[in-house]
């Protein structure tokens, strides 16, 4: 915990800021509307939106109903948390060392130090740049960015953070709601659901009590039959255990679904579905053994639903290929904001910026097990890239292994049960280079790199790894404790942010801090009230007499600095 300590000091004002650009905003702009993002999680496209009829879900069929369907919708790694710290700077994990599982946890395994992603100094949250703008910004409740979010990120973050919260009803709202429920983890046994009534509910609602925890099995609404028939993927056994796993996952959606219709009646109830632009996406692909952490589409092919407030384009379908390093670009445009030069996302709701041609991803550690694997995919065919070809794909990630269908994959293996397909996983090694065609082989099972009529396409999508490898500054394969003594400089330790420096000129106060690129943050507190949301400082401001000033100065991948109490 930081030490909060008494501190004046007097300097000329040099704010740390970014370096920012403006670009053109979408034509006819709603003038800031609110924007909500609900967010679930190990969750590919397997609702009816999307062609996939197993499980109904109501409020997501209603929203893609009223929005438009984005079908080519990609993460850039198979696993949370780079995906989200692409999705919460605008750049690709591997280009500012989020590539890693995990990169603070884990360290009794590696033998490396807990470090951080550490971006450019010029990169920031898109909340901030949001709030900068005027936005208010909630999120609720997962974080998970490979990198501390700093205190300038959100207005509210945490299990019961909404946008109901904000006093002034006028001021236009970013609101993110994390789902859970599709989680890899909700097909462990013993199987349940977590119910989340209670924190979507707290804002307002005091009547409304629930003492949350998981439910049993006996107690859980089920939503599908047992005897359902589902459409395995050849990659998985055809028995009564993957069936199970399933029926879990299908069931798991349902209550998801159940969940955000909670949310979407909460923004009806306030009469702001006719200002508000709603985003639906999974954090990346499915909870299944060989779909997530894996770079196949099974890993990395979510669904995304935008529904505009004049439910403009109701019901279509767009096929356009997006990647999650476009979400920011996008959302700061909507929001009629600047939109910094450094990102690497394009805005896709922006009729003015072409298309993207194709779609990048990367994988190596997973929790404790390393691998070093590079892809890129067009609307058609994907080509990956091994760097470690004598090592098998599959890792045995601790965690992946109390799934049930996981458990019967290694029990067949280990009889020599498997066939031809469900085999490939478990090779002693993988080749070098992989190459399929997504349209007519989805589960990604035949390669085709050693194909002389598919040899012209090999040759277009080595040459592209290579270039976006090389235009982002990838270091495929580079040993993680030399990333981190590139991220630290070659120092031994976690940088540290500098504190924070205050100085008075007339009636306004001036903070400055030393460390390039760091966020600075501060909130007033008087004898008579705290303001427990810190503000972000752009410019000098005022303060009454008596009141005292805590700040904070934060530059992602470092520790944060001291919090600096000033006293005017």
């Amino acid at each position: 915990m930081n030490k909060i300590f008494c501190l004046i000091f007097t300097i000329a004002l040099a704010a740390c800021q970014d370096n920012s650009t403006s670009e053109a905003l979408l034509e006819d702009p709603v003038d800031r509307p609110n924007i909500l993002w609900l967010v679930t999680e190990d969750m590919g496209p397997y609702i009816p939106p999307f062609g996939d009829s197993t499980v109904q879900t109501p409020n997501l069929s209603r929203l893609a109903a009223e929005g438009i369907r984005f079908t080519n919708v990609f993460s850039p790694s198979g696993v949370c948390a780079p995906s989200r710290s692409a999705i919460a700077t605008g750049m690709y994990p591997s280009s500012i060392g989020a590539n890693n599982m995990r990169a603070h946890s884990y360290t009794e395994v590696t033998g490396l130090p807990a470090y951080e992603a550490v971006p450019p100094p010029q990169v920031k949250m898109f909340s901030e740049l949001l709030r900068k703008h005027g936005y208010y910004c909630t999120n609720n409740k997962k974080t998970d960015y490979q990198f501390q979010a700093p205190i300038t990120a959100w207005d509210e973050n945490g299990p019961y953070a909404h946008w109901r919260h904000n006093e002034n009803k006028d001021q236009p709202f970013f609101s993110i709601f994390n789902f859970t429920e599709t989680h890899e983890s909700g097909l462990f046994e013993p199987y349940g659901f977590r119910r989340e009534e209670q924190r979507f509910y707290h804002a307002g609602d005091t009547s409304f009590q629930w003492e949350g925890g998981r439910m049993k099995e006996s107690e859980t609404t089920v939503y599908l039959p047992k005897d359902t028939e589902f459409d395995i993927p050849p990659y998985l056994p055809n028995n009564e255990i993957t069936k199970r796993d399933m029926w879990k996952m299908y069931n798991n959606i349902a209550e998801m679904d159940r969940q955000v219709g909670m949310v979407l009646a909460q923004l009806e109830e306030d009469g702001l579905l006719a200002n508000t632009v709603i985003f639906f996406y999974g954090d990346h692909g499915g909870p299944l053994p060989r779909q997530k952490r894996l770079i196949y589409d099974a890993g990395l092919k979510v669904p995304l639903i935008v529904r505009f407030p004049d439910k403009k384009d109701a019901g279509s379908i767009d096929d356009q290929l997006i990647s999650f390093i476009d979400l920011a670009p996008t959302v700061l445009r909507l929001a009629s904001a600047k939109v910094p030069g450094y990102l690497q996302g394009r805005a896709f709701l922006s009729s003015d910026t072409p298309e993207r041609k194709y779609i990048h991803a990367a994988g190596d550690r997973f929790d404790g097990f390393t691998d070093a694997i590079r892809a890129v995919r067009d609307d058609r065919f994907k080509y990956i890239r091994n760097y470690r070809p004598e090592q098998a794909y599959y890792l045995p990630v601790t965690f992946r292994e109390r799934i049930p269908t996981m458990k019967e994959l290694l029990r067949m293996r280990d009889a020599n049960e498997l066939d031809e397909v469900q085999a490939l996983w478990f090779q002693s090694g993988k080749p070098k280079e992989e190459l399929y065609d997504c349209l007519n082989d989805p589960h990604e099972v035949n390669n085709l790199a050693a194909a002389p009529d598919h040899a012209e396409k090999l040759a277009e999508l080595r040459r592209e790894l290579n270039r976006w490898i090389a235009e982002i500054g990838d270091q495929p394969n580079l040993p993680e404790r030399e990333l981190i003594s590139q991220l630290w400089n070659g120092a031994d330790t976690k940088p540290s942010t500098a504190n924070p420096q205050v100085s008075i000129r007339g009636e306004k106060v001036y903070i400055t801090c030393d460390t390039e690129g760091a966020s600075i943050g501060y909130r007033l507190i008087s004898s008579k009230n705290r303001d427990n949301a810190w503000s972000v400082y752009q410019a000098p401001f005022e303060i009454p007499v008596n009141t005292q000033v805590e700040i904070q100065a934060h530059r992602l991948g470092y520790h944060p600095s001291e919090v600096v109490v000033f006293t005017l």
